[in-house]
């Protein structure tokens, strides 16, 4: 095949406008034209099977309503709200909402319990939370021990100590000008797993982060938007793969997302493929391994539309990859990203040749190396750390590299050496440029300046 890559990273610029608003770009603008208002944002179906369609209007709509319910309740520009709600409409209405006054959305994953929501519910210094039902229980045993927490909004259950969703909304007008916000202001406060040190950091990133993302995930997605995409993650939208690699970047183009709120199965992941004809993809590895444990050979059973997959969150084995190829017919793009700088290195099977087992190469506007101990990139086939500068090959800053960590400055520096950011990821760059990833410093056999074969990688991943 032509390999456009050389000719795509070289010449690609970034274009970050001074004002920009997460929400005004995935939902408001669409609403605003009639026509593009119509179309299918989201088709929502829950664990019963139940299912609603949602439009980019009644997004935008209901976005406004619990927006200025927000405002009522004192929520101000800079001000932290946590979203703590499964793969659903909601989700998107309140952390757009939560965009439009100019405050933090700080999503939250349930699967933390009450402990772990409660220690991220006070490093953030949440004011309100807006809560569904399976999440519900477990706010309200946290809250005790949190006390910014002032209002909790719940969807689908009643409590004293909650305001309820729907009494809510039913209260507020349906017109809000959202706040204008700069792309550097503060949008998005991500927290992973408690770390090495037993310290729970939480990522700022900028409205401008959405921006950042974009190459990655268009080249990812073999030059998303096409005519026909809908589009479909079981990832949680409350997680940085799945907030930055589905929801958001796909809304920005306007086009469809698939939610629900049903347990992950094989069988049940096929299902949602074939009814919603979903056309495009992203999963972790071990998404695509259930897939595979439950049909074989899915095409014999099922009539999909599935055109591309985007795959991250761990290594793809090789046997994933090649039956992806050979039983879906989808060469898998994988890459390599992390909440600090997603979307950084990967894949592009239709510009550019993917190599299995690899990570790819540095997507446009993303600057990145393996630096070894000293700070210094590593030669060919070396093993190194994965570092992401925070400038591009043209000398602008990456918007996709997080502004710092939450009130931890120590932290931030510790991650920094100079300008790159560094990633804790080890890895090899072959003599094309790409990437192979060998672990995570401090819990991986291979160590920086050890030398590694992409072959020895390859034999690794096949056992």
């Amino acid at each position: 095949m032509n390999d456009r890559y050389p000719d795509l990273y070289s010449s690609y610029q970034w274009f970050v406008p001074t004002q920009f608003n997460i929400a005004q770009a995935c939902v408001h603008r669409w609403a605003e034209n009639p026509h593009e208002g119509r179309r299918p944002a989201i088709y929502f179906e829950d664990e019963h099977g139940a299912a609603q369609v949602w439009s980019y209007t009644q997004l935008a709509e209901t976005c406004n309503r619990l927006a200025n319910g927000l405002v009522k309740m004192g929520v101000n520009p800079g001000d932290r709200v946590a979203i703590v709600m499964e793969q659903r409409p909601e989700f998107v209405v309140a952390c757009m909402a939560v965009l439009s006054v100019g405050a933090i959305a700080v999503p939250l994953s349930a699967q933390w319990g009450p402990d772990g929501l409660g220690v991220r519910l006070r490093d953030a210094e949440a004011r309100v939370a807006v809560v569904d039902t399976a999440s519900g229980a477990d706010l309200l045993q946290a809250q005790v021990r949190c006390p910014a927490l002032a209002q909790i909004v719940g969807l689908g259950f009643q409590h004293d100590n909650i305001l309820p969703w729907n009494s809510l909304l039913a209260r507020q007008p349906v017109d809000f000008k959202p706040v204008p916000t700069r792309s550097d202001s503060p949008a998005l406060l991500l927290y992973g797993s408690t770390g090495p040190s037993g310290k729970t950091l939480g990522t700022v990133h900028a409205h401008s982060t959405l921006i950042g993302n974009l190459p990655g995930f268009v080249a990812g997605q073999n030059w998303f938007p096409q005519t026909g995409n809908v589009f479909w993650s079981p990832s949680e939208w409350t997680w940085y793969g799945g907030l930055l690699n589905a929801l958001l970047p796909t809304m920005y183009f306007g086009r469809s997302i698939v939610a629900t709120t049903a347990p992950l199965s094989g069988a049940g992941a096929l299902d949602i493929l074939e009814r919603y004809r979903v056309t495009n993809a992203f999963f972790v590895p071990s998404a695509l391994e259930l897939i595979m444990a439950a049909a074989p050979t899915p095409r014999e059973s099922h009539d999909l539309a599935l055109r591309n997959i985007m795959a991250s969150g761990a290594s793809l084995p090789i046997h994933v990859y090649e039956w992806c190829r050979q039983a879906l017919g989808v060469t898998p793009n994988e890459m390599f990203g992390q909440a600090q700088a997603n979307h950084v290195v990967g894949n592009s099977h239709l510009k550019w040749p993917a190599i299995p087992g690899s990570l790819g190469r540095p997507y446009p506007g993303h600057l990145v190396t393996v630096l070894d101990d000293d700070g210094n990139p590593c030669p060919a086939n070396i093993v190194g750390e994965i570092a992401v500068n925070r400038y591009d090959i043209q000398g602008y800053p990456d918007p996709a590299v997080f502004q710092r960590y939450w009130r931890n400055e120590a932290a931030t520096h510790a991650h920094l050496r100079g300008d790159w950011l560094l990633t804790g990821d080890l890895a090899i760059v072959d003599k094309q440029g790409y990437f192979w990833h060998c672990g995570q410093r401090g819990n991986t056999p291979n160590s920086p300046g050890q030398h590694i074969q992409p072959a020895d990688i390859l034999l690794a991943r096949a056992k």
